[in-house]
Order: structure tokens, then sequence, then C-alpha cells
């Protein structure tokens, strides 16, 4: 499957179905899912009203996530096997992949000032997600500074792939460390659950995110394509020579 999709021809004919897929349902998700976030479903008991900002806050999250690891496979493919099509991949899931992360730390903050009492807390949770946010920005920052893609794409790959300790810093730091967030509640074995009423909106919108990310990938690999398709176009008409018979 790597193999197909690193040929840009059989990309475009992936994307070209893939991409208005994914815009989509993303446009769907989110309007329904803001619906039954923001309207239909009921506030929380402990939390109140301020529990709507889990609808964006838990999605984001899982995005920012999501995006980095995507972004560390693509540039392990890119770094062993040197398809230029990964780079460009890596590189497409960067720019949503920080907005992600720091819509998540501005709603943490948000939902965290009536809920604990405070805007910021240096608990690990938070502390692994302000760093996921510098790693996205150093690696954009790599891609933006170093004149030889070549040589910007190898470093880029590596600070990309050594960065993915994070990842699974972010997921258990809540069970390494106390912290002011609770543990799962939907994906950790044997915990109680999440009642219908919040979870199905919260499921939409996860969706909804998802889709989102993907798009926006799809359609930055899509720029860099054309883009690469008019640097090898010859600029010039190839001179002709017209011979006549005297």
């Amino acid at each position: 499957m790597i193999s197909y999709l690193a040929n840009p021809a059989r990309f475009r004919k992936v994307s070209k179905w893939m991409t208005p897929i994914c815009g989509g349902l993303a446009a769907l998700c989110l309007v329904v899912g803001t619906y039954m976030g923001l309207i239909s479903s009921p506030a929380a008991d402990l939390h109140g009203e301020g529990v709507r900002m889990l609808y964006v806050h838990v999605p984001a999250a899982w995005c920012a996530l999501a995006a980095y690891t995507a972004l560390a496979v693509c540039s392990l493919i890119s770094f062993v096997w040197r398809h230029p099509l990964a780079d460009s991949a890596a590189r497409s899931l960067a720019i949503p992949g920080l907005v992600f992360a720091l819509l998540c730390l501005a709603t943490g903050s948000l939902w965290g000032r009536p809920a604990w009492g405070t805007w910021w807390q240096w608990d690990a949770r938070m502390t692994s997600v302000l760093v996921l946010a510098f790693i996205y920005a150093g690696y954009l920052l790599l891609w933006g500074i170093i004149e030889d893609k070549r040589k910007g794409a190898r470093l880029a790959s590596i600070v990309a792939m050594v960065g993915f300790i994070n990842i699974p810093i972010i997921k258990f730091s809540v069970d390494w460390w106390n912290t002011l967030h609770q543990p799962a509640s939907v994906s950790q074995p044997g915990a109680p659950g999440m009642p219908s009423e919040f979870f199905i909106p919260l499921f939409i919108m996860m969706t909804g995110y998802t889709a989102l990310l993907a798009w926006c990938s799809l359609r930055s690999i899509e720029a860099d394509l054309v883009k690469l398709k008019n640097r090898r176009a010859p600029r010039t008409a190839p001179a002709t020579i017209d011979l006549k018979e005297g």
C-alpha cells in the first residue's frame, strides 16, 4: 500500500475521490456535532455547562496526537526509503497538528479555570502537550530555514522520530503521575465509561475533526504535487528548425 501511494499519479487517483469525501464528512459531522454538543446535550452534574468544552478539547487533543503519530510514520518512511511523497505527507500534517495542539492547550486552559480554579498547572499532561506544540513548531522551522530540501527533509525526519517519544508520555501521563486530569473514561479497560448523551456528540465531533485533519493533509499534498509538476515542466518551448528546400 505504501509503495502504491508513493507514486504521485496513483496518489492523485486516490486523493481525487478521498478529498471530497473527507471534506464532506468533516462538514457534516462538525455541524451535527456542534448542534448536539451546544444545544441538545445536557449539562454535566459536576462541570455544569462547562462540559461543552469537552466537545472541542478532546477531539483537538486526539487530532494533535494522531497527526504527530502519522507525521512520525511518514518521516520514518522518508528516512528509510527516501520517498519524496512521504516528506510531503509529513509536512502536510505539521501545520494542522500544531493548530490542534494549540487549540487543545487553549480550550484546556478555559476549561481548567472553572473546573480546577487555575488557568494553567505545570502537571505532566499539560506540560507534555506544550512540548508537543514546540516540537511541531521546531519541525516546521527546520523545513523553513534549511535551503537544501534534501538535507532539511533528513533533519526534519530525525526530529520527528525522536520527538515521537513524547506521544506515549502524553497518553500515559495521567497513569504514571498525579495530575489534574482524570484517567481515561472511554478507552481504558474496565473504566465505567461515559453516558451516551455525552459520548455520541463527542464521537461525532472526533470523527469530524479526524476527517478535517485528513482533508487538510490531502489538500496540502495535492498542492505540493502541483508545485513539483510546475517546476519540472519546461518553461520555454523547444527550439525548432524549419528546413525549406531552396
